[in-house]
């Protein structure tokens, strides 16, 4: 059974009420979640807990995609469900926000970079406290230029633009130009593409959570360049108050 993604409705959903579907070992299957698996969108999962009815509570250390479903890792008790049951589930809210707001930031940087040199994103990471982004970049003094579009990066994130989510049919998605800034990677086949949308910045098809506007974000600031080839080149940086 495919899990309601409750995340790519909104991304501020902290706690919610779903129906086991199915346990196997430590992994928890439910109808709907607010949690946010990893592979998907280069994202660290959420973690939290379920509430029992009685209750009891289980805390959900790692959260995995598996097609059309997400599996829900607890550390221990996953025995004391069996499907049909309700649970009221809760995301480390803390933890997945700063992810919200580093996942809206490197749309920015990777829009300035991609109007500025026509980069491409070959990688990238995004963890709570830090985020990682591989650049496709043919830029002599690339260190220069990095540093350059997060200053503008951070200038945009003042503006306070507000964030916009929606659903587009996939072949009127895929019409518009830089939908796609990862290299050599195309969005899900499916009817429907979730684009995110920065008015004046960017416009990307994603799946991940964001924050509502770019004024929630207090900038980033560049941890680390490092040089892993002639054209890629990588980039790690978190939050400017961190």
């Amino acid at each position: 059974m495919a899990t309601r993604l409750l995340f790519q409705e909104d991304s501020y959903l902290k706690e919610f009420d779903a129906t086991v579907t199915r346990v196997d070992g430590n992994r928890v299957y439910l109808d709907a979640t607010a949690f946010h698996p990893r592979p998907s969108g280069g994202l660290d999962a959420d973690t939290g807990k379920l509430v029992l009815p009685d209750g009891t509570t289980l805390r959900v250390v790692d959260t995995l995609a598996e097609g059309d479903e997400v599996a829900h890792i607890v550390e221990e008790g996953a025995e004391r469900l069996q499907p049909g049951m309700r649970v009221h589930g809760v995301i480390d809210w803390e933890r997945r926000y700063r992810m919200m707001q580093l996942h809206t930031a490197s749309h920015v940087l990777a829009a300035v970079l991609y109007e500025r040199y026509g980069v491409r994103v070959t990688g990238g990471h995004i963890a709570p406290d830090m985020a990682r982004d591989d650049f496709e970049i043919a830029v002599d003094d690339w260190k220069n230029a990095i540093m350059e579009a997060v200053e503008e990066t951070n200038r945009i994130l003042k503006r306070c633009i507000e964030v916009k989510i929606y659903w587009l049919p996939r072949e009127e998605a895929m019409r518009i130009p830089g939908i796609v800034k990862l290299a050599d990677k195309m969005p899900p086949d499916v009817e429907k593409l979730r684009i995110v949308e920065i008015p004046g910045i960017d416009i990307q098809a994603d799946g991940g959570p964001h924050v509502r506007n770019t004024c929630e974000i207090p900038g980033i600031r560049v941890v680390k360049l490092q040089s892993r080839g002639r054209r890629r080149k990588r980039a790690y940086y978190t939050l400017a108050e961190s």
